[in-house]
């Protein structure tokens, strides 16, 4: 009698085994979704720009006022962000090819000091503005309400919010979302 218990003891501890690692494999190679955008704290697609006012890296204060008339494409990041550093050369390359028809403008919650070396190493001309607690007031304005870099934002030429991306800017969002508004 007493093989047999062992046997399914054995025989059931397996089975639990084998439901635990097909379970633990499934989440194992499918990574986290990722939580949906909360705009509830800022604006959402079709609402007006919300106003701003943050130092560029030589220290003047740029105003959301002054980008007025012209589409401006706004980029939350930060010098430590793995997906900002990627997409960073592509918006330089972007800003170039449409100069004239489009603002680009980075906004990086970080330290002056980081933002200023890294930019000059990168060879970034477009606009880029720095802060820290006050960035993060206003990507939370611009609809990021959980603070997730990094995050984009697309400004039509009368100030109406055109276009939302929490995550890495790839060159075919740029064509899709960018292009027809220029």
């Amino acid at each position: 009698m007493q093989p047999m218990k062992t046997f399914f003891t054995l025989f059931t501890v397996a089975i639990l085994a084998l439901a635990l690692g097909a379970v633990a494999g499934r989440l194992w190679r499918e990574p986290p979704p990722v939580p949906p955008l909360d705009t509830g704290a800022g604006v959402t697609i079709g609402d007006p720009m919300p106003d701003f006012r943050h130092a560029d890296i030589n220290g003047r204060l740029v105003a959301a006022g002054d980008f007025a008339g012209q589409p401006v494409l706004i980029n939350f990041w930060a010098t430590w962000c793995a997906p900002c550093v990627r997409e960073m050369p592509m918006f330089q390359d972007y800003a170039e090819t449409k100069a004239g028809r489009l603002e680009l403008v980075g906004i990086a919650i970080d330290e002056p000091g980081n933002v200023r070396e890294f930019v000059e190493e990168l060879g970034i001309s477009y606009t880029i503005l720095i802060g820290t607690t006050d960035v993060m007031q206003t990507q939370q304005a611009f609809g990021n309400a959980n603070g997730m870099l990094p995050y984009t934002v697309l400004v039509d030429a009368e100030g109406i919010v055109r276009w939302q991306h929490l995550g890495e800017v790839k060159p075919e969002h740029l064509e899709q979302h960018v292009t027809p508004l220029l």
